[in-house]
C-alpha cells in the first residue's frame, strides 16, 4: 500500500517549494519555475527560475540557463544567465558563456568559455546573438 500525504513539499530557504528532476531522468524540453529548482538528471532545452539552480553532481543541461542564483556540481552546457550569485563546485564542467554579477569556482572546476561580469543584471537586456546561442544556426538574408 503507498500512502501519499497532502502537501509533500519541501520548503525552501526563500519559503518557496523545490522542484526535483532525479538521477535517472531525462527531459527534452524547457523548464520554467518560479521556485527553486534541483537537477541530479538530464535536460536538453532551457532552464528559467525565479530562484536558485543546483545542478547535482550527476545532473547535465544541454540547453541554457537564467535564474537569480545557480550552484553548479555537474555538468552545462549553454550559456548561463544568473543575476545574483553563480558557484561552480569542484566537480563541475561548464562548456559555455556565463554573465553573471558574483562567481565562485572551486579548484577542480572546468570551465571553457568567456566570462562576463558587470554591475547591470545580467538578465535583463539578453542582447546574445542568436549564432551565440548553442544549438541556434544565423542564416544570412539572401541577396
Amino acid at each position: 500500500m503507498v500512502r501519499t500525504k497532502q502537501n509533500e513539499e519541501a520548503p525552501t530557504s526563500n519559503g518557496g517549494i523545490l522542484n526535483v528532476l532525479a538521477v535517472g531522468t531525462a527531459v527534452k524540453g524547457s523548464i520554467v519555475t518560479a521556485s527553486d529548482f534541483r537537477l541530479d538528471g538530464r535536460i536538453e532545452g532551457d532552464i528559467t527560475c525565479k530562484g536558485k539552480i543546483v545542478i547535482g553532481p550527476k545532473g547535465s543541461i544541454k540547453g541554457n540557463i537564467r535564474s537569480d542564483n545557480a550552484e553548479i556540481l555537474g555538468e552545462v552546457e549553454g550559456t548561463v544567465r544568473i543575476k545574483e550569485k553563480l558557484i561552480f563546485k569542484s566537480t563541475a564542467v561548464i562548456k559555455g558563456d556565463v554573465f553573471i554579477q558574483t562567481l565562485e569556482i572551486e579548484p577542480g572546476a572546468r570551465f571553457n568559455g568567456t566570462c562576463t561580469m558587470s554591475g547591470k543584471n545580467p538578465l535583463e537586456n539578453d542582447e546574445t546573438p542568436a549564432n551565440e546561442i548553442p544549438g541556434n544556426t544565423v542564416v544570412p538574408p539572401a541577396k
